[in-house]
């Protein structure tokens, strides 16, 4: 029998199928696209770009991006045993495709004109820099020009450490913008928390939604467990920064499949907003 293996090996393109990381099935790639980069068998949410998660969002031939030009630079000449910040972003901008982290503009998801900013976590881990914090505010401050509902998917490793304060910063300039939104907009602002959500991104725009939804097992958290854990020299509950662990302490409002969250966002914004913006 050993032939008919050599045969299916050749005759078999590489590159068609994927080992689910949840069942540990392998999945035809072209079934986990069509399912928005989730498992069909299990519903393991894999992974996935700012552009795609745009386009399975909005309603298709929508999306009027906001500030393409808006790209991080290396203000502070950064380097590390590892290279220096701007080879990083020059390689993060070859292999993703993005001029940084975050993906923002105008749209309509399920008929309702709404403003969406999307994190992308391909590019230095979703890191926010000074380009993504103004992206973001810049996402908020035409919501609130408008009066459109303002959505942002979070999926960061935190605070970009290579421009030092400056990242820092953006924690109290997107809570600013958000403040704004509220005081001045009259819509809501939702945020839909990806694996993974941590840091700086957690600790501020993740965490002031009016409703804050999560895709299922997602990490949430602002330090990693094993520095809580050497900081607070305790031992953890299992799976304390999980989505489903948060939800039932109550900080997260609804954990929602991916397939499922433009439908969810557009009854939510049904029943928050005075009147829904469909024209």
């Amino acid at each position: 029998m050993a032939w008919l293996t050599r045969k299916k090996k050749k005759d078999t393109p590489e590159g068609l199928w994927q080992r689910c990381t949840g069942c540990e099935e392998y999945i035809f790639k072209q079934q986990i696209h069509d399912a928005h980069e989730c498992c069909p068998a299990c519903g393991e949410h894999f992974p996935i770009s700012a552009r795609r998660r745009v386009a399975v969002t909005s309603d298709e031939g929508t999306f009027e991006e906001l500030g393409a030009d808006v790209v991080g630079r290396d203000i502070l000449g950064f380097h590390d045993a590892k290279g220096g910040y701007a080879e990083k972003l020059v390689k993060a901008r070859s292999v993703s495709g993005l001029g940084d982290a975050c993906v923002a503009g105008r749209c309509r998801i399920r008929g309702i004109r709404a403003v969406v900013a999307v994190l992308d976590f391909g590019f230095l881990g979703g890191s926010m820099g000074h380009a993504v914090g103004e992206k973001v505010a810049l996402a908020l401050d035409a919501a609130r020009e408008d009066r459109l509902p303002c959505v942002v998917f979070t999926s960061s490793g935190g605070a970009r450490m290579h421009e030092g304060a400056l990242s820092l910063m953006q924690m109290a300039k997107t809570s600013a913008a958000i403040h704004r939104f509220k005081q001045e907009s009259g819509a809501p602002y939702v945020t839909v928390l990806a694996n993974p959500t941590t840091g700086g991104v957690t600790a501020s725009f993740a965490a002031l939604g009016d409703l804050i939804f999560a895709e299922p097992k997602a990490l949430i958290g602002f330090a990693g467990p094993r520095v809580i854990k050497n900081t607070i020299r305790q031992d953890l509950p299992k799976g304390f920064q999980t989505s489903e662990f948060l939800m039932e302490k109550g900080f997260i409002d609804r954990i929602i499949p991916r397939r499922e969250i433009p439908g969810e966002l557009a009854r939510a914004f049904g029943l928050l907003l005075p009147s829904s913006p469909s024209q």
